[in-house]
């Protein structure tokens, strides 16, 4: 199993030191909390785009897997809105927190933008073969973790199962929820 491998299997777990750090040294401030909240919620609404347009196909652990190639919705400005968002979202949980300031924020950016950049060759490897030439003409004009201006294809009407998005992004919305719980106890005591 390489790196990559390894790290797409545990994606949902590799948070946990950062988390665990950031609450021991947590010291937030009104400030802190509101922009930092700004900022995380602005990465769970571009994850939870990204997941109610695709679908809980998104929650695959093991292996690399695609049914289709999705290149409209979030999809057809960044190629990888759930895992920006997921940045933003711990990027915003840092600065909630104060804890360390700046470095174990910084700390977390650069770990998460180097394991996501190996994820996602893992998995641009899969779509390249599976996709071919459409995936490339794809990849040439949409950013990985960048955003385009405007988007790459049309905003394709598609059947959202809200029951199903819901259920599917329910974990996430429950550990940032408690997490801001913890730091506003942590705050106000």
């Amino acid at each position: 199993m390489t790196l990559s491998q390894f790290l797409f299997r545990n994606r949902s777990y590799t948070p946990l030191p950062f988390l665990a750090v950031m609450l021991v040294f947590a010291q937030p401030t009104l400030t802190s909390l509101i922009t930092g909240f700004l900022i995380a919620a602005m990465g769970e609404f571009l994850r939870a785009a990204g997941v109610f347009y695709v679908g809980s196909e998104t929650r695959v652990t093991g292996s690399v897997g695609a049914s289709r190639l999705v290149t409209s919705g979030p999809f057809a400005f960044t190629r990888n809105p759930l895992y920006v968002g997921n940045i933003l979202i711990y990027t915003g949980v840092g600065v909630m927190s104060m804890a360390l300031f700046p470095w174990l924020q910084l700390g977390a950016l650069l770990w998460f933008v180097f394991q996501y950049t190996l994820i996602v060759r893992e998995e641009e490897d899969f779509l390249r073969e599976k996709f071919g030439k459409e995936y490339e003409a794809y990849c040439v004009r949409v950013p990985r973790f960048l955003f385009r201006l405007t988007p790459y294809a049309s905003w394709h009407p598609v059947h959202i199962d809200w029951k199903a998005g819901w259920h599917s992004e329910a974990r996430t919305l429950q550990a940032f929820g408690i997490v801001i719980l913890i730091l506003v106890i942590i705050w106000l005591a």
